[in-house]
């Protein structure tokens, strides 16, 4: 049986990689892993079909290592320390680590990854993980504080155009069949950025007639029987309707927001990367306007967990409404971008005043650490107005409400009564 035209056309060097030029360009990072062998563990993150486990076997076979790989979805804690023992027998004859490859490494849960900290931090296998969700949310910190992450992006027509005219010009069995391309405007689309889908396109025409081989956009969609205009969820599209979606909602257009929900959730989109989106919405664009938004958006986020799809669905959509109809404000997001620019950027060391500070020992007591501080559950309204600035701060403002909605035009009553003009 024939190899797909996939595995037949896998690069079998560094130099015959296609994208990724940021990665393994003249000055890409790979060249110099490559060129001086010194190698961290690292996770590679990025769309489906953009060569990670290719770049990952690259990277082991150019340095003539051992490789052992696993997948999250197949592999358990047992497969794991498996792989481990044969890696540390390994290295009684090999001064460098194995590289342990983990495809999928998202699917591994917390006890599965923890099986792995002690064999990187030991150096007795270097780990390359493959995901295309966001390490910060899959993978657990102990395990990412120890790997680099590099982003793989999804291939550039240009780059699909060359991979597809290297399949043609040296896979023997297209050679044999004489292919002429006339378009190519269907072909990229249905790929969507990912080399494997093309190659697997490419094999789908091939296997559907016999002799030579016309490649335009009527061919291709006829061959695939799908609309061109579909959601992929692993193409550039992805972006794009995420984006539409992020918008629509922040709009405040429920309408909008529910198809471009119903275009990803059709499209086979994660509903946990929704969910994960939708407690974003929450917090930057509707924050103090509606504080209950954050409350059901993170509902939704622990009830799509548990239930997973189809019912999903109805979770994702019932907050999808309740945000593009819950009034908007960004107080709080521009409040802490405020003060992290100021304070990024703030030289001084300002001290914090005496009266805030603890005092643990007598001391610091003696030293004035505490003195003055008014507790503030000691007077009316639990109210008591002192300084809390560091003195050369005194007055200055972060939190501007936003007195258009209802809930911060209180909010901004409340500074008022209690400061004055201080925070104007």
């Amino acid at each position: 049986m024939s190899k797909p035209l996939a595995e037949r056309l896998r690069p079998q060097s560094i130099d015959e990689y296609i994208g990724q030029k940021h990665l393994v360009g003249e000055d890409g990072v790979f060249r110099k892993f490559l060129s001086t062998g010194n190698t961290p563990s690292f996770i590679l993150w990025g769309p489906p079909g953009v060569g990670k486990t290719t770049l990952a076997r690259l990277v082991a076979k150019q340095l003539d290592r051992p490789f052992y790989t696993l997948s999250a979805v197949t592999s358990g804690v047992k497969e794991v320390r498996e792989v481990i023992e044969s890696a540390r027998k390994q290295s009684l004859f090999n001064q460098r680590a194995a590289f342990l490859f983990i495809d999928e490494i998202h699917r591994f849960n917390k006890s599965q990854q923890d099986s792995l900290l002690g064999a990187v931090e030991q150096g007795i296998v270097t780990l390359i993980g493959a995901t295309t969700e966001n390490p910060s949310f899959e993978v657990i910190s102990p395990l990412l504080s120890r790997c680099q992450v590099y982003i793989l992006k999804s291939m550039t027509d240009e780059e699909l155009a060359t991979l597809l005219n290297r399949a043609i010009a040296t896979d023997e069995q297209l050679k044999a069949r004489n292919i002429k391309i006339e378009q190519t405007e269907a072909l990229f689309r249905f790929s969507g950025g990912d080399a494997r889908k093309l190659l697997n396109i490419l094999d789908i025409v091939a296997g559907a007639s016999e002799g030579n081989i016309t490649i335009n956009d009527e061919v291709i969609t006829q061959a695939l029987q799908q609309n061109i205009a579909l959601y992929d969820k692993n193409g550039e599209q992805h972006y794009d309707v995420i984006s539409a979606f992020i918008k629509s909602v922040r709009g405040s257009d429920p309408n909008a927001a529910i198809y471009y929900l119903a275009r990803m959730l059709a499209g086979g989109e994660e509903p946990r990367f929704i969910a994960r989106r939708l407690v974003i919405l929450a917090s930057e664009d509707i924050g103090l306007a509606n504080p209950n938004a954050l409350l059901l958006a993170n509902a939704c986020f622990d009830t799509v967990h548990k239930i997973g799809m189809p019912e999903a669905r109805i979770t994702l959509a019932e907050t999808t409404i309740y945000l593009a109809t819950s009034p908007k404000s960004n107080s709080a997001y521009m409040a802490i971008n405020a003060a992290l620019s100021f304070v990024n950027h703030d030289t001084t060391n300002r001290r914090v005043p005496l009266h805030l500070r603890n005092a643990p020992t007598k001391l610091m007591s003696e030293a004035g650490y505490g003195k003055d501080y008014k507790y503030a559950h000691d007077f009316s309204g639990s109210f008591a107005k002192q300084e809390f600035l560091p003195e050369s701060l005194s007055g200055t403002t972060f939190y501007h409400p936003n007195r258009a909605n209802t809930t911060e035009d209180k909010i901004a009553e409340r500074i008022e009564n209690w400061w004055g003009d201080k925070y104007k």
